[in-house]
């Protein structure tokens, strides 16, 4: 180590850039960018993404052909042939060939030297053959770099090989683990589970011994990662829990009356959800509760009873919906519920006219209107509620942070209800929405048929034609789906192309097209033909995927359907089966369907349940891209799976609430304090002060 380099190593950081170290200069650190290591932080979290157990070399008389395998061998015979190297080489079992793709090697391996070498082996005229192995010359008594080891397997790119990756990730645990990775878990806490330090876990990733201190590292990685999140989240909760206070919201007549003369008996789900909702509001502090729910498990009319204990409190309540067509739907629906108790609602888009909007802006300001249902519109600069209590956000995932804040600041604080009709895994709730309580509607209504879901291939489709002329004949109508408007360089059917053929096929339907190209009104006057039973059958995108609820229909198409992710087929699916006539979804793969899509097909013609069907999303896709929350930077974990790791999940929040419990504001562990902020502080908005 040079004198110069000293000072930049006393005064290294974490977040120091990776050409701190020695032999990174520009031209490496911006192939290390590539792999997204751009401090000295990511690259000593940088996680092999596989591992080659090459610690136990074989002797060459029992290498197992169809196999990758390890050896320690002397080159009797080695000469170049038409661009490639051919070796015999021996050991004291017997003889093995060995086969480079390249004539280079001749010109630096003698015979007579003894090489470590480690590839796939296969049959050579019954003798085992090395196919262009890695490969180390030994000399002398020195031991090989090669074998006897397990090797970590690292992300890569043209420009780095893995023995570069793996210098530079030595050189930084070597020369900064001592002075970065310092212990921030309370000491308790990794002496009761007995982990390992931090140091010890993260030089144990990138070189462990065996499988035994691997798992051990791995799980101390993994805990840190889901412990500070949930630490986060416990302290985002307690403190908004704190800080704000709501209106005391309690049922009174008009819910009596309501729950009272339903036409039909309420599940026991529902039931435990409308009860945990009451209990919440009549706190003086606001509620912030996720309603989950598959489709048609009936969460409107949870939320319904929500807004009219509102009423009865003398308040009003916000319905945010994601588009105009399923405000409207939510709307129409409402509506139906609301106008025999006198409760009065309004819609508020943004394609109404502007008288409309003025008479409407008037009477949520004056408090005329009990009821808003909208979308982003109900938070657009000019709309004022006179005393806003309660706000219900359906299909919460699809709106961002800074719009639900924006409904919220239209209240001093208003009681929150966000409902899904995405089922979430056990433990996405507790790491994303650690911060919300959860009620959950497991149980369907009375009288629901399961959906009949089958796949078919191209060829097969001309069966469909009959099929939908079946359903029709009954009086039935039928959604057919595709991914694009129109044609694409991706050969996938279009809406364009399939209203042709349909038309073409089936002229005595009454077809229509609906799409996100189309205007408001021209969307809702469709939808609005299509639930009078105007329209046998509608041609749509996934614009209809959710909240669209028309009884009548019993049918579902959807072409191309590998290009739809599992949790969008699911909900497109859950556009039928909302009547008491048997359903079906008919899936129409392409020919040329890739892996991920058949395995989500598969998926959808074997399960039904939304809750299973989540959990294998969880599986094939990941967390972010389920809850729409890789931009927020909340599931980008370096080492946990949320799938693999639930014991180690909960552990961690029941390591951080009683933690938490004991030190709320985490005064008595200023290092753990401090490394939840550089972490998450910006992620969590927390408000705590480092």
């Amino acid at each position: 180590m040079t004198p110069s380099a000293q000072p930049r190593k006393n005064d290294a950081r974490l977040s120091s850039p990776v050409t701190i170290l020695t032999g990174v200069g520009p031209k490496k650190a911006k192939a290390l960018s590539r792999l997204k290591v751009f401090t000295l932080e990511d690259l000593l979290y940088l996680m092999p993404r596989r591992y080659e157990d090459r610690r136990f070399p074989k002797p060459l008389a029992d290498l197992q052909p169809g196999n990758t395998e390890c050896a320690v061998a002397v080159v009797s015979e080695i000469s170049a042939v038409n661009g490639r190297t051919e070796a015999v080489i021996t050991d004291e079992s017997g003889t093995a060939n060995v086969v480079w793709f390249t004539d280079k090697i001749a010109d630096f391996v003698r015979e007579g030297m003894r090489l470590a070498l480690y590839g796939p082996v296969s049959n050579y005229y019954i003798v085992p053959q090395f196919t262009h192995p890695e490969f180390e010359i030994l000399y002398g008594s020195r031991p090989p770099t090669l074998i006897g080891r397990i090797q970590p397997i690292y992300p890569g790119t043209s420009e780095l090989t893995q023995k570069a990756i793996k210098k530079f990730i030595d050189t930084a645990l070597y020369d900064y683990a001592d002075s970065l990775l310092k212990d921030f878990l309370p000491k308790r806490i990794s002496s009761r589970h007995k982990m390992m330090s931090l140091k010890e876990a993260v030089m144990t990733i990138h070189n462990p011994p065996n499988e035994k201190a691997f798992i051990r590292a791995r799980n101390r990685l993994s805990f840190d990662e889901l412990f500070l999140l949930q630490a986060g989240v416990i302290m985002r909760r307690r403190s908004f829990t704190g800080k704000y206070r709501a209106d005391v919201l309690k049922p009174g007549e008009i819910f009596a009356e309501f729950v009272g003369n339903l036409p039909f008996r309420i599940t026991d789900a529902q039931r435990i959800a409308i009860y945990e909702i009451l209990v919440d509001m009549e706190k003086p502090y606001p509620m912030n509760r996720l309603l989950q729910g598959d489709v048609g498990s009936g969460k409107t009319l949870v939320a319904v009873s929500a807004m009219l204990a509102a009423y009865d409190s003398g308040t009003q309540s916000a319905f945010m919906a994601p588009t105009e067509i399923l405000a409207q739907q939510h709307y129409m629906s409402l509506k139906r519920f609301l106008a025999p108790l006198g409760v009065r609602s309004a819609l508020l888009t943004g394609s109404l006219r502007a008288s409309e909007r003025r008479e409407i802006l008037a009477g949520l300001a004056d408090g005329s209107i009990n009821i808003a249902v909208g979308t982003h519109a109900l938070f657009a600069e000019g709309v004022t509620f006179r005393n806003l209590a309660l706000a219900v956000i359906d299909e919460q995932h699809r709106f961002g942070v800074l719009q639900r804040g924006s409904l919220a600041a239209k209240s001093q604080a208003p009681h929150v209800l966000a409902m899904t009709a995405t089922p979430i895994p056990r433990t996405l709730i507790m790491s994303i929405y650690g911060d919300l309580e959860v009620s959950t509607l497991n149980e369907m209504p009375k009288g629901r048929k399961p959906i009949i879901t089958s796949s078919l291939t191209l060829p097969e489709a001309k069966r469909v034609f009959g099929m939908i002329r079946e359903q029709v004949s009954k009086g039935h109508q039928v959604y057919w789906v595709c991914p694009v408007i129109d044609e694409t360089e991706k050969d996938l059917h279009s809406v364009a192309d399939s209203y042709e053929r349909i038309n073409s096929a089936m002229p005595e339907m009454r077809t229509a097209i609906i799409h996100g190209r189309l205007s408001a009104d021209e969307k809702s006057q469709i939808m609005q033909d299509f639930s009078a039973g105007n329209i046998d059958i509608l041609i749509a995108t996934s614009v209809i995927e959710v909240g669209v609820d028309v009884p009548n229909a019993t049918m579902i198409v959807i072409q191309d359907a590998g290009q739809f992710g599992l949790s969008q087929l699911h909900q497109l699916r859950g556009r039928v089966g909302r009547g008491d006539a048997q359903s079906y979804c008919v899936l129409l793969e392409n020919n040329d369907i890739t892996e991920p899509g058949r395995m989500r097909v598969e998926a959808m013609v074997n399960i039904s349940d939304g809750f299973e069907l989540s959990a294998r999303d969880l599986d094939l896709r990941g967390p972010g891209e389920i809850c729409g929350t890789h931009q927020h930077g909340v599931t980008d974990f370096r080492v946990a799976d949320l799938v693999r790791d639930e014991k180690i999940l909960t552990l961690a929040r029941d390591e951080a609430k009683s933690l938490l419990d004991a030190d709320p504001d985490l005064s008595g562990e200023p290092d753990l304090k401090r490394e939840i902020l550089r972490r998450l502080g910006g992620v969590l908005e927390l408000a705590v002060t480092s």
